[in-house]
């Protein structure tokens, strides 16, 4: 059953991104920063720990669980810090993640030969 819930709500979030993209004139790019922010806005409510035991890897691995990642970091760098928790926290928790998606795009990048579009 937990294949089954995150295959469905993590397509549940990929067919309304689509839909966003398709019948709006937001660029990609905004659609990403509007699901970070939003999975940001869930976790500091507390709602994505249930949310996420329930889809598991449906939940976890769309933009919407990097928001969830950068708010916990900050909530516990301000625990930690204080005001400049809200500054370190994110990056640092975020910084795995973003540095092998730079490590891994580069090595793809080598691989296949990428040309820019016309």
């Amino acid at each position: 059953m937990d294949y089954f819930n995150a295959f469905w709500v993590g397509g549940l979030i990929c067919a309304l991104v689509q839909i966003l993209m398709e019948k709006t004139k937001l660029m990609p790019g905004r659609i990403m920063v509007l699901l970070v922010v939003t999975g940001a806005v869930i976790s500091f409510f507390g709602w994505y720990e249930p949310f996420q035991k329930f889809a598991g890897a449906g939940a976890g691995v769309p933009l919407l669980g990097f928001g969830n990642i950068l708010m916990k970091g900050v909530k516990e760098a301000v625990d930690e810090q204080g005001f400049l928790g809200l500054f370190a926290g994110g990056l640092k928790a975020g910084a795995v993640g973003t540095a092998s998606a730079l490590i891994f795009g580069y090595l793809a990048s080598l691989v296949f030969k990428p040309k820019m579009k016309k």
